[in-house]
């Protein structure tokens, strides 16, 4: 998919504004780190992959936005954008690994270097940064494909595709691979309530790329998967804890206990920027609470009497029990555990 979700053009911070996505296509230029911040914070860049890389290049847009005297200033003020960018959204871990790699290619700056220098520095990392996930994606793609056999049908959730990351995907990733080995199949994409992520952005995506969809209500992937329609799930991720518990968009869960109940493989695709090792398991991963306004007007279209009380967690943890494998770009971690996760995501190969 040649998909841009966050493009550096010219030295400029340019997005893809998702929540405009399938109706216009619209690119934005972020300007100032509050931009960046709050495009993060209002889904217009979403996915773990492409928060990190967007917030990679907020720095560099917080700290020109300060104009710093030499290179000391420019050190402070991609120390104080990094900070700023990090209270944007808690659940990501992609998020906390860019900006703590950005702090630390500000620590390497040289004393006395000019702030030009300084920007020098930064922009590599961010490259850097950008260029890695898509290997990591690409990789993702290679071994992931391998999975998908002839004629099979797959279910996927919310969106994580070209558009959650530098622009080739992570669940989306083996099913661009596969389609471009001449395989054929068939994709079953939860629309994803409350904001339509799978509606909005994956079945757009898989459309765009010339791969048979069909969208389905949330509810109704327990009778595709019981008229045997389905025969694998691969989902996203924005977390995975050391033991392989998984965070990824609300209803995740819920997908997989049904893939269990009706033997069906169930897998996550994430780079390796997205495990989070200091993490013992899912309880100690923070799960993003939105606005109930998502559910009630959602859309601008009031759905839900006045007042009513809401519980609207942005995510929820799948048990790595209930998961067959973890495609990253180091190969699948079937049966993901403890000792699998630290030996493979800290430098080995599955």
């Amino acid at each position: 998919m040649p998909v841009k979700p966050v493009d550096w053009r010219n030295g400029q911070l340019i997005i893809l504004d998702q929540t405009l996505l399938p109706r216009e296509c619209c690119e934005s230029e972020l300007k100032t780190a509050r931009a960046v911040w709050d495009a993060i914070r209002r889904l217009r860049v979403r996915g773990a992959p492409a928060i990190g890389v967007c917030a990679a290049y907020g720095v560099i847009v917080g700290v020109r936005e300060q104009e710093p005297r030499d290179g000391a200033a420019a050190v402070a003020a991609a120390v104080t954008a990094a900070d700023y960018l990090a209270t944007a959204r808690p659940t990501a871990v992609n998020l906390f690994w860019a900006l703590d790699r950005m702090r630390a290619a500000a620590r390497t700056v040289p004393a006395g270097a000019s702030a030009a220098a300084a920007l020098g520095v930064l922009e590599r990392e961010a490259n850097a940064i950008f260029a890695e996930d898509d290997a990591m994606c690409r990789a993702i793609g290679a071994h992931g494909a391998p999975l998908i056999a002839e004629g099979a049908g797959l279910l996927t959730h919310c969106n994580a595709g070209g558009l959650a990351t530098s622009g080739y995907g992570t669940a989306l990733a083996p099913m661009f691979s596969a389609h471009a080995a001449g395989r054929k199949f068939h994709v079953f994409a939860d629309e994803t309530r409350p904001l339509l992520q799978g509606a909005r952005l994956t079945a757009w995506e898989l459309q765009q790329a010339g791969i048979p969809v069909t969208l389905i209500c949330d509810n109704m992937a327990a009778v595709v998967m019981r008229d045997r329609r389905v025969d694998l799930v691969i989902v996203g991720a924005d977390r995975i804890a050391a033991n392989g518990d998984t965070a990824n968009k609300i209803g995740t869960y819920g997908v997989a206990v049904l893939a269990r109940a009706h033997d069906i493989p169930f897998y996550v695709a994430a780079p390796s920027s997205t495990f989070d090792l200091s993490l013992d398991s899912g309880e100690a991963i923070p799960i993003e609470e939105r606005d109930p306004l998502e559910i009630t007007c959602g859309f601008g279209i009031q759905t839900a009497p006045e007042d009513i009380g809401v519980y609207n967690p942005a995510f929820d943890v799948t048990p790595a029990e209930l998961i067959a494998g973890i495609i990253t770009e180091k190969g699948v971690i079937t049966e993901p555990g403890r000792e699998k996760i630290a030996r493979i995501v800290g430098g080995g190969a599955a």
